[in-house]
């Protein structure tokens, strides 16, 4: 039986076409290539890269930076170690982003996220990220209509966050993956079957009340080392690959100009901690860089110097989001910022802009990503988030 591919199935964006054939011409879009997170084919590649889309609007909306930014539920995904000063006993979120949609018609990404604050210092989480990859249909050798089936991938994560003092805050997260994409197709001799991994989080967040400008305002910084963990692979003998394991640093500083307004700047720096593929010559002797068939502990450690092209490689690895957020009476939010992945290394760049709302316990947020509509498969993307904050004082 084969596989009749429809739109959403040729952006699966893992590089399996090397153990599956089937899956060869699923893996781009047009002589540049689409990635599942946007990025072009020229990214560093790593398996189930739905980890590393944003799924909340308000980050969403600045440039895809949440690191150090205060503290709400969806900080799950951001740094969970920020769960430990969001206000309320139980908060919980729900995103959904059509994804892609430029391109296919049938993309998307559904996150749930939930807090629940155990006493004054300790604070658990849990998410649930799914993402939705379309509907292939299958078709025999003559064609015929064989049913159709609906490649998929989750995350489950479960996450602690302590506070040490009034200030600073560590957080330690497990998170299952499952990814389904090939329905247990055959190919060279090997039978394909979902692919799973378990990976953990570690992060650490610190604010500082202070006075600028002739105005109180709060300092903060974050660190989130995210998705290390095993290897993955749809085989039982195929090849294995790395988790987008990823280093995310922030900063924010917020002024309260007065009772009303508040006004915050944030910057997040982004680096996959996996390795870098080496250059090869046409015989597959290395001629630059390192070999990148390793473990994880060492793949994670030699991220930092194993690009072929030095040092100078190492910094366009660094992708940036710097980001605005603009609030009134805590009730009415404006956001924007921006994305900036250097050419050579996946090539994502937009403008985001959100707004945000506060009703009674209820935030709703929205975001809007601009992009080139000819270079970007991401343009126009949208994303839509409602927050319920049980116990919270109620606007």
């Amino acid at each position: 039986m084969m596989r009749k591919l429809s739109p959403g199935f040729i952006i699966l964006g893992f590089a399996v076409s090397q153990i599956i054939p089937l899956v060869a011409s699923a893996q781009t879009i047009g002589a540049s290539g689409t990635n599942t997170n946007g990025s072009n084919a020229n990214a560093i590649v790593t398996g189930v890269t739905f980890l590393t889309i944003s799924p909340d609007s308000r980050s969403g909306a600045m440039g895809d930076a949440g690191v150090a930014t205060s503290p709400d539920v969806n900080a799950n995904y951001w740094n969970p170690s920020k769960l430990a000063f969001v206000e309320g006993n139980d908060n919980l979120s729900l995103s959904y982003s059509p994804w892609l949609r430029r391109l296919v018609p049938d993309v998307s990404l559904a996150y749930l996220s939930y807090a629940h604050q155990l006493d004054s210092r300790n604070t658990i989480g849990a998410s649930l990220r799914y993402f939705n990859l379309g509907t292939i249909d299958l078709v025999d050798a003559s064609q015929n209509a064989q049913g159709s089936y609906r490649p998929s991938e989750f995350s489950f994560d479960v996450s602690l966050a302590r506070k040490f003092g009034d200030n600073f805050s560590l957080g330690l997260t497990g998170r299952y993956i499952h990814s389904n994409l090939l329905n247990g197709a055959f190919s060279s001799g090997e039978q394909t079957k979902p692919a799973t991994a378990i990976a953990a989080d570690v992060s650490m967040y610190y604010k500082k009340p202070t006075s600028q400008f002739g105005t109180d305002a709060i300092f903060a910084f974050g660190v989130d080392i995210s998705n290390i963990g095993t290897k993955i692979s749809y085989t039982d003998e195929g090849s294995k690959y790395f988790l987008p394991t990823n280093l995310k640093i922030g900063a924010a500083n917020t002024w309260y100009i007065d009772d009303t307004n508040e006004f915050t700047i944030t910057l997040d720096l982004n680096k996959l901690l996996v390795p870098t593929p080496p250059i090869r010559d046409a015989d597959g002797n290395i001629t630059a860089g390192k070999d990148d068939n390793r473990s994880v502990p060492a793949g994670i450690f030699g991220s930092f110097s194993d690009a072929p092209g030095g040092f100078n490689e190492e910094l366009r690895e660094i992708s940036y989001s710097p980001g605005i957020e603009y609030r009134y009476n805590k009730q009415f939010a404006l956001r924007a910022g921006y994305f900036y992945e250097n050419p050579t290394k996946g090539d994502r760049q937009y403008l985001t802009l959100g707004a945000g709302f506060r009703y009674d316990i209820f935030d709703l947020d929205f975001s809007y990503l601009a992009a080139n509509q000819q270079k970007s498969a991401l343009s126009n993307t949208l994303r839509f988030s409602v927050i319920v904050n049980f116990g919270a004082k109620k606007k």
